[in-house]
């Protein structure tokens, strides 16, 4: 009876040890806006490659794009003892106290479309800001004939890959299209559908020779489209920008938005996790790496920059609508 009860209470110790080392293995990534399509699929993609991995991975969605919000939403994960915490944050600035006390505690700092973020161990950006900006300011050239005004809007001021992105589309067209002139500065709206909706109507009254948006955020070339349609200005008024395919199919086929081109925010919620394991495990990420999702990687600082850019048009939106994205 002895030694089935030092056996029982051994085999208890044995589980209680393997349930600790699993909870320690929580990997909790913070996005930007919960319930917007963009960040469902990057749930998606959170979830499939945790349960690939044996990764006890999850999402955190914010219910508006607050960065106080997103700094309780991390408070909680450091608390709950999670070993990696991933932000796709909405205010790099707002958030470095909160990721400097996660790193104090021990746990493993990855973030997604902020480059050179403070206090984390990693970003990784799926597309370079410099590509990604030059390649919407092209297609609007193109659309535009080079000439008419345009507005640019971003997900926040303070969000640095979003104007990143407008900086550098702004310097492109300025270099090689003077003809185009840019109104106002920079509109921080676009992962609000109704705040991208009342501002490019605003924005449509008071410029008659407005041709064309820039929306860098999902929500803007959404609510963009929609302003453009209610305005009647379809073939007249250009938007682009990146945006879930799904929720943006209609518009784009009816020309309400003319394009854009994204990344899949499924295969950024695989990489968060597929990084997260990597450096559970004390595996190396430098250069020359093939990290799945990434390929072979260069960093440069503790940023991972990839140009995997997805074009999002009639012949495209289907498709990658149906991907779930």
């Amino acid at each position: 009876m002895k030694k089935f009860m030092i056996a029982a209470l051994a085999a208890s110790l044995s589980f209680g040890v393997s349930f600790a080392a699993m909870a320690a293995d929580k990997v909790g990534v913070v996005v930007k806006i919960g319930g917007i399509p963009w960040f469902n699929a990057m749930e998606a993609g959170i979830k499939e490659q945790g349960a690939k991995l044996g990764v006890d991975a999850f999402m955190v969605g914010p219910t508006s794009a607050d960065p106080a919000l997103q700094v309780r939403a991390i408070e909680d994960l450091i608390a709950q003892g999670v070993k990696v915490i991933g932000v796709v944050p909405n205010d790099a600035k707002v958030l470095e106290p909160v990721l400097a006390k996660a790193k104090e505690a021990g746990i493993i700092v990855i973030t997604h479309e902020s480059p050179g973020q403070k206090g984390a161990d990693w970003n990784f950006e799926l597309a370079s800001s410099t590509g990604f900006g030059e390649a919407h300011a092209k297609l609007l050239a193109e659309k535009t004939g080079g000439k008419g005004e345009y507005a640019v809007f971003v997900g926040s001021l303070t969000v640095p890959l979003h104007n990143a992105w407008a900086d550098a589309a702004v310097a492109y067209l300025k270099a090689n299209h003077p003809d185009m002139k840019l109104v106002g500065e920079r509109y921080g709206v676009a992962e609000d559908v109704d705040k991208s909706r009342s501002t490019a109507l605003d924005l449509i009254s008071a410029h008659p020779d407005l041709k064309g948006f820039l929306a860098f955020g999902s929500q803007g070339p959404i609510g963009a489209g929609r302003a453009v349609e209610e305005r009647r200005k379809t073939g007249e008024i250009f938007v682009l920008g990146p945006f879930s395919p799904g929720q943006g199919q209609k518009l784009i086929k009816s020309d309400a938005i003319s394009g854009g081109f994204m990344w899949n925010p499924k295969q950024a919620g695989e990489v968060f996790v597929t990084m997260a394991d990597r450096l559970i495990k004390g595996e190396s990420v430098k250069e020359g790496d093939d990290i799945p999702g990434l390929g072979v990687i260069k960093p440069v600082g503790n940023d991972i920059i990839v140009d995997q850019l997805l074009p999002i048009n009639k012949d495209t939106v289907d498709e990658l609508a149906g991907m779930g994205l």
